[in-house]
């Protein structure tokens, strides 16, 4: 499968999202090409300041595998994680993250951080950016468009 694959299947997560006006960002976990864990934004619905699509596809992954060390598994999502889900995937020892938008505000792989590949930490991982950009750019876009 390529990360086309499974950046698709985070847009429509996104898209999700954004049906129950939530910001639209979608998450999966993927190991062995199989997606083990997936999640969207639900902070609203839930009340809950740390339900970020990374977060809730991480913790899915974490319980379908049986296990809080995710080696060997892919985190794809639609907007570059914030610092406090790139500290989750720094904790949760994920081999890779690809993520289609930058995060100029707070973007914590790339744009404003760089947290996944602190030398200062126990793990570093692999950090793919920019994998359906336009798509994932246009649907945040489109959402806040709508609520201006």
């Amino acid at each position: 499968m390529t990360n086309d694959h499974f950046m698709e299947r985070a847009i429509e997560l996104a898209s999700i999202a954004a049906e129950q006006d939530e910001v639209p960002i979608g998450a999966v976990v993927v190991h062995d090409d199989i997606i083990v864990g997936e999640g969207f934004n639900t902070k609203e619905h839930g009340l809950n300041p740390t339900a970020h699509a990374e977060m809730i596809a991480i913790q899915q992954a974490a319980e379908r595998l049986g296990r809080w060390r995710l080696h060997g598994c892919t985190l794809y999502v639609t907007l570059e994680p914030c610092p406090m889900c790139a500290g989750a995937i720094v904790n949760a020892r994920m081999d890779k993250v690809v993520f289609g938008a930058r995060d100029a505000k707070s973007g914590a792989c790339e744009s404003l951080y760089t947290i996944p590949n602190d030398a200062r930490l126990n793990h570093r991982c692999e950090i793919v950016g920019g994998v359906e950009e336009e798509a994932c750019v246009a649907l945040l876009q489109s959402f806040f468009k709508a609520k201006r």
